[in-house]
């Protein structure tokens, strides 16, 4: 059965209270997308990739300290400033919500990189390569990119074509939290967390675990963000972005300095 093309907007929310920074995500993402190795070398010389990744904060003073997470991907603008200085129009917003970029298209500029204020972007300085007993397990849903060109976090595009034309094209249903868990359309890095800090879903489904977070984000600007009933926010949201990430508050039952 084949039915007419159903809408989106993706979307998702991290939960700072659930994160343990445990990078599962993070393996997750590179085992998903064909990320190659990242050893040492390529740390050193600021060259490894991580479509997502863990920040780490310290906070107080040793021995009273504690350790802050905070996951990081492509926040798929809205407001995307990596969009409009690409001179080949290889990275554009769909209308899913999504920050695409074209790597057939992409002439490695490298404008994109320059302009993204969550440094999310990273740049093939050369050919990837993997140990001669991982090329087996690499992903065939996904292209592995060449040598000069920038990539970047998809949320795992190949995973929401496949659930479309699966459940919406084929049956004639609709993808929503329930089946995406069910039958691994999420994104990798949501499926993998051990703890639920990544919820991914459908803005336009009002039935979405993410929607009362994105309601109240567009409700209450950055100048009335004290009115949120919940504990979201945008990363950099005073630079007028509008990304498609939402992060909630960590909630601290223990303050340090307090006994």
């Amino acid at each position: 059965m084949v039915t007419s093309r159903v809408d989106h907007k993706w979307g998702m929310v991290v939960d700072l209270d659930r994160c343990t920074g445990c990078q599962a995500c993070v393996v997750a993402c590179q085992a998903e997308n064909n990320l190659p190795i990242n050893d040492k070398a390529a740390f050193l010389q600021k060259r490894a990739f991580e479509w997502i990744r863990i920040e780490r904060y310290w906070e107080g003073e040793y021995p009273n300290v504690k350790a802050r997470f905070i996951p990081i991907m492509c926040q798929h603008c809205s407001n995307a400033p990596c969009e409009p200085v690409c001179p080949v129009y290889a990275t554009y917003q769909s209308d899913e919500g999504l920050n695409v970029q074209i790597y057939n298209r992409c002439i490695g500029a490298r404008y994109c990189i320059n302009n993204c204020p969550y440094q999310v972007r990273f740049f093939n300085f050369w050919h990837p390569t993997w140990p001669a007993s991982f090329e087996n397990y690499l992903n065939p849903d996904v292209t592995a990119r060449s040598r000069g060109i920038t990539e970047k976090c998809t949320f795992c595009v190949q995973r929401l074509r496949r659930g479309e034309l699966k459940v919406e094209r084929t049956e004639g249903g609709r993808l929503n939290d329930q089946n995406m868990a069910e039958r691994n359309f999420l994104p990798a890095c949501a499926q993998a967390c051990p703890t639920n800090a990544l919820t991914f879903g459908d803005q336009m489904d009002r039935s979405a675990k993410i929607g009362p977070y994105f309601d109240d984000v567009n409700e209450h600007d950055i100048h009335h963000e004290h009115d949120r009933s919940t504990r979201s926010y945008l990363l950099l949201e005073e630079l007028g972005t509008k990304p498609n990430v939402i992060y909630l508050k960590k909630i601290d039952q223990y303050p340090l300095g307090e006994n």
